[in-house]
């Protein structure tokens, strides 16, 4: 078994996600390390990132420089990848055990995200992945420097979140690779963060704090049906940004449904994230496969839903495969099945979308809810025929009343704990990749095939 490559994954302003390196990133997702991972010692990998540019245009606002840091180090944290040994190529799939945990072969008979697109706003995604080729559309850059294309701390984070949402594989059959949940929806990436590794990084967090906000916005404008952010502020010092706040409803009262990760902060005081808190916003928790609430993610008022969020195999620019954990990882996966209720049934609201999902999860905690899964771990095959019950309604926001800045965690005590969320899952539920803890498989460029790890 071969080292884990030692380069830093995606950084980003927001979360700090590293490559194959593992480094701690700031945003839910996971972050990965470079090929200086922690497996054993070995070469660094020789594929190379992508060459497509996205769009240069930076923000033209300049949003609050405490927002922006915040925004930043929360990402990173989330993202850290901690690389782990080598594996043969076929046995990716069948490490995807959020696949069947949310029962894809069933869900798509029915549809698989045509029609639909997905708005990534995180580092930047690898149009020409093998996995993604053909799903990513023209790119928006709201950040305007930093890492480019073909850089080691370009893109890391996005590429593995699109490929959650909407990755197709490769390969005869597209048998190999990573599959994602809706495999024919559209990837529109708004880049609003920089990769943790990035040495732009701090002059993003005190000149581009309003990328999200704008990217928001932008993304609702341009034909995103569903907005997936991977991302957050669950800083000491977080706090709604009214701007953020209004991006979000604008988006709402457009019809694009706005799903995020839930925060990484479950070991480290429950602090509430933003945008994860906003009103309207699809909050994802993160569980395992078991259906057990993973550690790591926020316990909050906000919670939603909850998805797989530990042991996730995701996708990385160098064309390897690692295992990362996060609610950034939970959000992606809720944003994948939003898009395939959504290609079923393009006319339900946002609001509609989110009681589907609410009142047809499962394994819901005691009591109905909790701050620690939320309604349970979500179940697209039932949400897709209740869906088809449902007539569609007339568009409008959601605001909370002072709920909004509601009670922290649930009470030790409340009898909800590791055995009441446990059910009969195939895998659990996580809303953010904070870490990635190997990388399974490379896939040598210019060849045919699978090649093991360096």
């Amino acid at each position: 078994m071969t080292a884990a490559p030692t380069s830093t994954g995606p950084s980003s302003t927001g979360p700090s996600s590293t490559g194959p390196t593992s480094t701690a990133t700031t945003g839910h997702g996971p972050a990965k390390t470079g090929p200086t991972g922690h497996g054993p010692a070995g070469p660094a990998p020789t594929s190379t990132a992508p060459t497509r540019t996205a769009s240069p245009e930076a923000s033209a606002r300049r949003p609050a420089v405490r927002r922006t840091a915040a925004l930043g180090v929360l990402l990173a944290a989330s993202l850290a990848l901690v690389p782990a040994g080598t594996a043969y190529a076929d046995g990716i799939r069948a490490k995807q055990w959020a696949l069947d945990a949310l029962h894809t072969q069933q869900l798509w008979r029915t549809t698989q995200g045509k029609g639909v697109t997905v708005a990534v706003l995180d580092t930047g995604v690898e149009a020409d992945h093998p996995d993604l080729d053909g799903n990513v559309l023209p790119a928006k850059d709201l950040i305007g420097f930093g890492a480019r294309p073909g850089d080691r701390d370009w893109a890391r984070h996005g590429t593995a979140m699109a490929g959650i949402i909407a990755g197709h594989g490769h390969g005869p059959g597209d048998a190999d690779g990573v599959m994602g949940v809706a495999p024919e929806a559209k990837i529109l990436p708004v880049r609003v963060i920089l990769e943790d590794g990035d040495s732009a990084r701090t002059r993003a967090r005190t000149t581009r704090g309003g990328a999200l906000a704008e990217g928001i916005r932008w993304a609702a404008d341009h034909g995103a049906d569903v907005i997936n952010l991977s991302l957050g502020d669950d800083s000491d010092s977080a706090h709604p940004e009214p701007a953020e706040d209004e991006a979000v409803q604008y988006a709402l009262k457009k019809g694009t449904v706005v799903v995020a990760s839930a925060g990484n902060g479950g070991d480290k005081g429950d602090h509430v994230s933003y945008p994860a808190a906003y009103p309207g916003v699809i909050a994802a928790t993160a569980v395992d496969r078991y259906g057990t609430r993973a550690a790591f993610s926020t316990r909050r008022w906000y919670a939603t839903v909850s998805a797989p969020g530990v042991d996730i195999v995701i996708a990385d620019p160098d064309h390897k495969y690692y295992e990362g954990w996060g609610t950034s990882a939970a959000s992606a996966f809720v944003s994948g099945a939003v898009a395939l209720i959504k290609a079923a049934h393009p006319d339900l609201t946002p609001a509609q979308i989110r009681k589907l999902l609410e009142d047809t999860a499962r394994d819901a905690p005691v009591g109905g809810r909790d701050d620690s899964r939320g309604f349970g771990m979500i179940d697209p095959v039932a949400a897709l025929d209740a869906a088809g019950r449902l007539r569609p309604e007339g568009l409008r926001t959601t605001a909370y009343g002072s709920e909004y800045f509601g009670p922290g965690p649930d009470t030790a005590g409340s009898g909800h704990d590791a055995a009441d969320w446990a059910g009969p899952l195939a895998g659990g539920a996580g809303g953010v990749l904070l870490a990635v803890a190997a990388v399974l498989w490379r896939r040598g460029r210019g060849t045919r095939g699978w090649a093991e790890g360096p």
